[in-house]
């Protein structure tokens, strides 16, 4: 693994403004559906990807947050998780429940305790009921705001979800650009397997909201500080298209702008 946070040694150690944090011991309330998956996939991840992590410090080592990151690949849940990884937090996450009725993957999603959420339906207000209780018990919960992945990879207009589960909760917003997985696996296109693409991860400061807040303000303030994290993990992308990849995954840094939820 080469993860631009600081140093890295082989046993998976990252230190970042002088802390260390400890990747690859497991937490004791880790449930074994998650602790089996992340032993599957943490040595690839750290290792296939060539890793840029800024301002992961910004993720509290304890206590309710909800991370709210921006989708560009099918990859980005376990980029998320890695990134989680290096705070030693275990993820929840809020996943479409269309997820829950695939044999097998639902089966492991239910035991790994991650929430279904009813897209576009009655249910969908009832389905944050599960990341409300999530955050309630303090656990860390992964989320996109936009609720899939972006087709021309900008930042999309935010749902409301995230920010009514922040009012409710108390709980802080930390926003998450990631930048990269997309030239490995994007919608509507053929997976592109190889070793050592570089995967930046920048992650904002925390964002609270108040009881009161309008859902529709915080919604726009959670996508923009997306954004703004989006633009940094751009500008600071270390890698040019490899010979015959094309240059359709690329973004300039100045044109992730909020779409505002208002006028979507």
């Amino acid at each position: 693994m080469n993860a631009r946070i600081g140093t890295t040694t082989p046993a998976g150690r990252a230190r970042e403004g002088g802390a260390e944090c400890i990747g690859l011991r497991m937490l004791p309330s880790v449930d074994a559906a998650y602790g089996l998956a992340r032993a599957l996939l943490l040595p690839p991840l750290s290792y296939g990807f060539d890793w840029t992590v800024q301002g992961a410090a910004s993720i509290p080592s304890s206590g309710p947050v909800i991370l709210a990151s921006n989708h560009v690949s099918y990859l980005d849940p376990l980029a998320l998780g890695y990134l989680g990884n290096l705070r030693r937090r275990r993820l929840r996450f809020l996943a479409k429940a269309e997820l829950f009725d695939k044999a097998g993957l639902g089966s492991f999603l239910r035991s790994a305790r991650q929430i279904p959420v009813s897209r576009g339906t009655s249910d969908a207000a009832s389905s944050l009921d599960g990341g409300l209780a999530a955050l309630q018990q303090g656990e860390c919960l992964a989320v996109f705001p936009e609720g899939t992945i972006s087709l021309d990879l900008e930042p999309m207009a935010g749902k409301s979800g995230t920010a009514r589960l922040a009012i409710m909760s108390g709980a802080p917003v930390v926003p998450v650009g990631l930048w990269g997985a997309q030239r490995i696996m994007f919608k509507g296109r053929k997976p592109r397997w190889r070793w050592g693409v570089a995967e930046v991860a920048v992650v904002g400061e925390p964002l609270r909201f108040a009881a009161d807040d309008d859902v529709r303000d915080a919604t726009d303030r959670i996508m923009a500080a997306i954004c703004a994290a989006v633009a940094q993990a751009r500008a600071i992308y270390p890698q040019q298209s490899s010979e015959g990849e094309g240059d359709w995954w690329v973004r300039e840094p100045e044109t992730a702008q909020l779409r505002s939820c208002r006028t979507a």
